[in-house]
């Protein structure tokens, strides 16, 4: 029998709009040794997230971008095989960011391990990890939404909105209004508790936002931007609170955005507009986990996880999270 092959998904050119398939490539590679102080993890779960689109172009940014010819990264859990590092065995279940591979070598200082038993080990890729916290970090602290308001999330059928939706009425949101893409999708923002839901293909979104929430908003968490922040900043009321989580509506786009067109707003209203990274916000990870495991538990959180098979399916699978084809999130199983 010969030696294991690993398979990696490598960017094989940057696109230019929307990617295609064509610029990823499925390579095999030999499976890496440990050396002092790393693990060798056989992945099971990877996450794709729109920030990925950003990194894939050339350009000076939060976060580097992914080189040519080399393996993407993001998200990912797995079982160690091998360690030379201290406090790690091999059958722990390590959370680490070499996704798009199916054996990554890692950093043992850039891992944690997790509990299989206390949650399905997916659930550390969005609801107890970095998604769960945008959303938490997002709503309560960068919106700083208050007991009795009215909150609009774009997106909200996403790993993000979802919970940011939930997350809300847990902590006494007046009234929670969500858009999402599909009929289906509007159905299961109301199973999960939101007082409002639209299909923004159904008309302009200012005027179905208007409907649902006729005497204005307080927060917005905004994982749209273009048309959906133009009719936000129309619903907001004084000193009203916008979260920007993402722009997905733009990340594509070759030209400027058309919206919004009414930044002024933001004057008289006395409006806050402020963008984060999770990453900023790990102070809060003790009470986000705390809490969030505690609803969990009590069944007062609910999430949704689109599954796709096979590393060679990872692209597919990123190019149906920007079209919008998940519910929940989106994950690839190695």
């Amino acid at each position: 029998m010969g030696a294991p092959v690993n398979r990696e998904i490598h960017l094989a050119s940057r696109p230019h709009g929307w990617p295609t398939e064509e610029n990823f490539r499925l390579v095999e590679t030999e499976v890496p040794k440990p050396g002092p102080g790393q693990l060798l993890v056989r992945n099971r779960y990877m996450s794709v997230d729109p920030y990925m689109r950003g990194r894939m172009d050339d350009v000076k940014s939060y976060a580097p971008p992914f080189r040519l010819d080399a393996p993407l990264d993001g998200g990912a859990v797995g079982e160690v095989v091998a360690s030379e590092a201290d406090g790690f065995a091999p059958g722990d279940v390590v959370l680490h960011g070499l996704g798009w591979r199916e054996y990554a070598l890692v950093e043992a200082r850039s891992a944690r391990i997790v509990d299989p038993d206390l949650a399905p080990v997916t659930t550390y890729l969005h609801v107890l990890g970095m998604t769960g916290l945008t959303a938490y970090a997002g709503l309560l602290d960068v919106a700083g939404m208050r007991p009795g308001e009215t909150v609009f999330v774009s997106a909200a059928a996403g790993a993000v909105g979802s919970l940011v939706g939930q997350i809300a009425k847990l902590r006494g949101a007046a009234r929670v209004i969500g858009s999402a893409g599909s009929p289906a999708k509007v159905a299961r923002l109301a199973a999960l508790g939101f007082d409002a839901a639209f299909d923004y293909h159904d008309g302009p979104v200012r005027e179905s936002l208007k409907a649902a929430a006729p005497d204005g908003i307080d927060v917005y968490f905004d994982n749209v931007g273009g048309d959906h922040l133009e009719a936000a900043l129309s619903a907001m009321r004084t000193h009203g609170r916008v979260a920007v989580c993402g722009m997905i509506a733009q990340y594509n786009d070759t030209a400027p955005p058309a919206a919004p067109r009414n930044l002024s707003l933001v004057i008289g209203k006395r409006l806050t507009l402020r963008g984060f990274l999770v990453g900023d916000h790990e102070a809060l990870r003790g009470e986000f986990v705390r809490e969030m495991s505690g609803w969990l538990r009590e069944g007062r959180v609910s999430y949704d996880e689109t599954v796709v098979d096979g590393i060679e399916n990872a692209p597919a699978a990123f190019l149906g999270l920007l079209r919008g084809e998940n519910l929940g999130k989106m994950l690839v199983r190695l």
